[in-house]
């Protein structure tokens, strides 16, 4: 068989997106930086300024840090790092935090020695944390990835500085415009089976194990526990371990996850209902693994127009993801997989993000029941008139138009959402 032309790029893009991180991203982030802050001041600061974009302050404000004692918000993300975190770790630098820690974190909090800002910035994903101990002074900028150091300035001196990443595809380092759905699948189904094994089997292992854990305990309003009790089916099954999921890593669970798009969520309803299904239909292991390298693939060639971070909720995109992979499982063809696509984004092309917090497991729900009614369309060679709304004659145009109205038209949503959550606007 002949070898798929952009093998080395494909295999480039998901070794850059799929990766490890204990609780949500956003929070995370900025443990790392305040962690590696710690690093080179040699100690806990004594004053912190944090300036953070609207949609980092978006993200964090309602989740709960782990391995923190259940504690919320940005000054408990940066305290987590300060005081405990290993940035050598990447997005699971607060893995080791102790009870001590925990005890010096509360009393940091109470000499409320950080500041937050917001940052104007045209960057979702855009940050700079300055910290003093003494008489030195640290400078970290953080921008478009979630541990994408461009600068760190110590004394007011530059040490470090780098390029910004590929700013029209959201400074991720290898180019995504190769990425066609045709071409996914193709790859899908050609790559060796070995390589897909390696690469996906921790994704398999870690994002199944969360969703386990996230039905035995109460985690939130115990959604997967909910549906399980009123839904008897497959379709049930997969919204319940996925959004049980999702909410015990909202909620604080210490359990990692395997990513995409640099999101937990997105990484979490791209696998889950992957792998539930493929078990369901007892599809061989090889099957399954190319089925799941297809719905990791169509997640991130949807957020690669949408963005790291926006005013559209990315579980959606995971989810219309994960729905067209159940009609390649179902031996559909190319083209059936673009209709349920297109017929997905039919449905749910205007979910907001507000944040992210435990709820967002309700939107990974709503998102698989467009997927799987868009799947189920397909399958009967149904699909919605190009002409209706924003959708195009082809997936991949269509994914372009959302990609569009999600970037560019959805700023203004943004930023009132934003205010809505802060209380600066007045509602009624």
């Amino acid at each position: 068989m002949e070898k798929f032309k952009y093998e080395k790029e494909f295999f480039q893009i998901l070794k850059e997106e799929l990766v490890p991180a204990q609780g949500c991203t956003e929070p995370i982030s900025l443990a790392f930086a305040g962690a590696k802050s710690r690093e080179l001041l040699g100690g806990i600061p004594d004053k912190v300024n944090i300036k953070c974009s609207g949609n980092l302050i978006k993200n964090i404000r309602c989740v709960t840090v782990p391995n923190t004692g259940n504690l919320v918000g940005i000054e408990a993300s940066l305290l987590a790092g300060i005081v405990g975190g290993d940035s050598s770790k990447g997005l699971e630098v607060i893995s080791n935090l102790t009870e001590e820690d925990i005890i010096k974190m509360h009393e940091l909090i109470d000499k409320d020695i950080i500041k937050v800002e917001l940052l104007e910035t045209p960057i979702n994903l855009h940050y700079i944390l300055s910290t003093e101990k003494d008489e030195k002074t640290c400078e970290i900028e953080i921008k478009d990835l979630h541990t994408n150091i461009v600068s760190i300035k110590c004394n007011n001196k530059t040490i470090f500085e780098k390029e910004s990443g590929i700013e029209e595809f959201c400074g991720v380092e290898t180019d995504r415009s190769i990425l066609t759905v045709e071409r996914i699948v193709q790859f899908a189904n050609t790559v060796e089976f070995e390589k897909l094994k390696t690469l996906l089997e921790p994704q398999v292992y870690y994002n199944m194990q969360i969703a386990k854990e996230g039905l035995k305990r109460n985690f939130g309003v115990s959604i997967g526990q909910t549906i399980l009790k009123h839904i008897h089916s497959i379709y049930g099954k997969i919204k319940a371990y996925t959004a049980a999921a999702s909410e015990a890593r909202m909620s604080g669970c210490a359990m990692a996850v395997i990513t995409n798009s640099g999101s937990g969520n997105q990484g979490l309803a791209t696998s889950i209902p992957v792998i539930l299904y493929a078990e369901h239909k007892y599809v061989s292991e090889e099957r399954m693994y190319r089925a799941l390298v297809l719905s990791n693939l169509l997640t991130l060639y949807q957020k690669s127009f949408i963005g790291r971070l926006s005013a559209f909720c990315g579980a959606i995109s995971a989810a219309i993801s994960s729905g067209a992979t159940l009609t390649y499982l179902e031996g559909g063809s190319t083209e059936q997989i673009e209709m349920t696509i297109i017929n997905a984004l039919a449905n749910v092309n205007g979910v907001v993000c507000d944040g992210a917090k435990p709820s967002c497991a309700s939107k990974i729900v709503t998102g698989l029941e467009a997927g799987f009614l868009g799947h189920f369309l397909a399958m009967d060679n149904h699909s919605y008139n190009p002409k209706s709304g924003i959708l195009r004659k082809t997936a991949d145009e269509t994914i372009h138009a959302v990609g569009q109205m999600a970037r560019v038209g959805m700023k203004e949503t943004d930023h009132v959402i934003l205010n809505l959550m802060l209380e600066k606007e007045k509602v009624g």
